[in-house]
């Protein structure tokens, strides 16, 4: 891991960036910032932790916990919402038996994660599944796209 901070330190440097640039590339590298990540960024250049968490916590691309290897995002703004996007979800949740706030499954397979908003209301209720768009989504086509991308594994995880 040490390796890998190091390059993405070096790039930093030379292209004179900001810490929304380190956060970018430590996600790129290793799907998420990891504690270990943050706090060798903050003694290498001498930048509080605080500083690392409050730009990641304020924005939504950063993800502080390791995610699953598929990603299912759900969009949960008004148009959604309205359409039964909470419904579908909580079948999802069912499916992939993820526990209340769990958002990653315990074999690491899949997260599903919910946002305010996507950006396409006109095909509520909207899904990404591994950043491929869903729209106008049911239950019996989330189900069997989830199937698919967990083979065998969709009963028995």
């Amino acid at each position: 891991m040490r390796e890998k901070l190091k390059s993405i330190l070096e790039a930093y440097k030379k292209k004179e960036a900001n810490i929304i640039y380190l956060l970018q590339k430590t996600e790129e590298v290793f799907g998420y910032l990891p504690r270990e990540a943050v706090d060798f960024f903050a003694d290498e250049l001498g930048i509080a932790p605080s500083r690392f968490f409050g730009v990641a916590t304020f924005y939504s691309q950063f993800h502080l916990n390791p995610r699953g290897r598929n990603i299912i995002t759900a969009c949960c703004g008004t148009a959604c919402h309205v359409k039964g996007s909470e419904r579908l979800i909580n079948g999802l949740r069912q499916e992939l038996r993820l526990a209340e706030g769990q958002e990653t499954t315990e074999d690491m397979d899949v997260t599903l994660e919910k946002v305010n908003c996507v950006g396409a209301c006109s095909i509520a209720p909207v899904f990404l599944i591994n950043k491929k768009v869903y729209g106008k989504s049911t239950s019996d086509r989330l189900l069997k796209e989830v199937r698919a991308i967990r083979g065998a594994k969709g009963n028995d995880a």
